[in-house]
């Protein structure tokens, strides 16, 4: 009986060694200890980056420990600044795709950092470059340390622009829930302003990322269980009839109840919707009831973002898609027609855009609002008061967690 041949194993792992921290010059660690002490210009909080510890070390003078404790609170500051100092279960309903981090590495500021010796410059190319970001720290700088109010409203809003990525897109849309607007962007300029309704207080729109891929006319409405559980399934079961004049087509009973409303002249969704896949089925579109967009506050909705003028708001986004220039009058007149086409031939079409357009949906409580002077708007979804806590908070020590995909819902409306 032969011997069986031993089983082959995987060397043992040995345990990681980390790299040795960079070394630190005694110039740039006083850089960096300047940086940190008026960090709250910038709305963070110096405590957080132990302005003590590195004191101490800089008294004992250059080596090991002292470049070891500075790498560590130059990557801390970078990471707030790139990212933002709020841990995401703090942030109220976020789900961004924010790539700074992999497109503006820690380390590799670390380096350019060194080598520049300008320990300040390395950590500015990592902040956000909106207009509003520079509106904010310029109001910060001028506002009274006896006005904590207020300075709590900046440094949060300087915080939420961090967690976006740093370029939004040269075309781009960028929603504001709590000013109940959407505007669209190409290179840096605001070419175009619409107002939305909102979701509710108890189904509030989401903040986030998404690519908007083409107009879709006549959308039918998957209604989510949520919808028909409070309002739709409670109408069939009272008024079959009813429920059927409004569009609403349904199967199964009960808990397997599915109902869809028909395109039509008063369904929810209006003549046309931006179709923006995401494991949210939040988007943008038409609505029958316009006269809601003349209201202040907006927030009617289930989530989604019912938009005035859609109609417009549609040809303009097919346009900045398409290549053409956006005062071309031939251009704007032929994708208008083939959007009436598409609405007056009564079927469900989509025309997709040739390439995809970012849409973000942020939660702004104090922004420029498209111009240049900060306006202040209430706080709707009461989101402020975590994120003011989570500021105040002893910073974690660890990084903010990944954001976990969301399972597949139908869409809010």
């Amino acid at each position: 009986m032969s011997t069986p041949a031993p089983v082959p194993t995987a060397p043992a792992e040995e345990a990681a060694v980390p790299a040795p921290a960079p070394s630190w010059p005694l110039a740039d660690a006083k850089q960096l200890l300047s940086v940190i002490e008026g960090i709250g210009k910038r709305g963070l909080l110096a405590r957080d980056y132990e302005p003590q510890a590195l004191r101490a070390a800089l008294t004992v003078g250059e080596g090991e420990a002292l470049s070891t404790l500075a790498s560590k609170l130059f990557s801390a500051l970078a990471a707030d600044l790139r990212d933002g100092r709020t841990p995401i279960a703090a942030r109220g309903d976020w789900f961004v795709t924010d790539t700074d981090a992999q497109t503006m590495p820690t380390d590799i500021a670390l380096q350019v950092a060194l080598e520049s010796h300008d320990i300040d410059a390395a950590l500015t190319r990592l902040e956000p470059k909106h207009p509003d970001y520079a509106a904010l720290k310029a109001e910060l700088a001028r506002t009274p340390a006896a006005s904590t109010s207020r300075i709590g409203q900046l440094r949060i809003n300087l915080d939420r622009w961090r967690w976006l990525p740093q370029s939004l897109g040269d075309k781009h849309l960028l929603a504001n829930v709590p000013e109940y607007m959407v505007r669209i962007n190409t290179y840096g300029r605001n070419i175009a302003a619409y107002r939305v309704i909102v979701g509710k207080r108890d189904t509030p729109t989401p903040q986030l990322s998404a690519s908007a891929t083409g107009i879709v006319v006549h959308p039918p409405w998957v209604l989510p269980q949520s919808i028909i559980r409070q309002e739709v399934g409670p109408l069939i079961a009272r008024d079959p009839a009813l429920a059927r004049a409004r569009g609403y087509v349904w199967t199964g009973t009960g808990k397997t109840l599915s109902v869809v409303q028909k395109p039509g002249p008063t369904a929810a969704l209006g003549q046309l919707k931006l179709d923006m896949p995401n494991d949210h089925a939040i988007f943008f579109h038409d609505t029958p009831n316009k006269t809601l967009f003349a209201n202040n506050p907006r927030a009617y909705s289930h989530g989604c973002l019912r938009t005035d003028r859609a109609f417009e708001f549609g040809i303009l986004l097919s346009l900045l898609q398409s290549g053409e220039k956006l005062n071309d009058a031939t251009a704007r007149n032929r994708i208008a027609d083939n959007l009436v086409q598409l609405i007056q031939a009564g079927d469900t079409a989509k025309a997709a855009f040739k390439s995809s357009i970012p849409v973000h949906i942020a939660y702004f409580t104090v922004a420029t609002a498209g111009g240049t002077a900060l306006q202040t708007f209430p706080d709707l979804y009461g989101r402020d008061a975590s994120v003011l806590a989570a500021l105040a908070a002893p910073r974690q020590a660890t990084p903010a967690p990944e954001l976990s995909a969301a399972p597949p819902v139908t869409p809010k409306g």
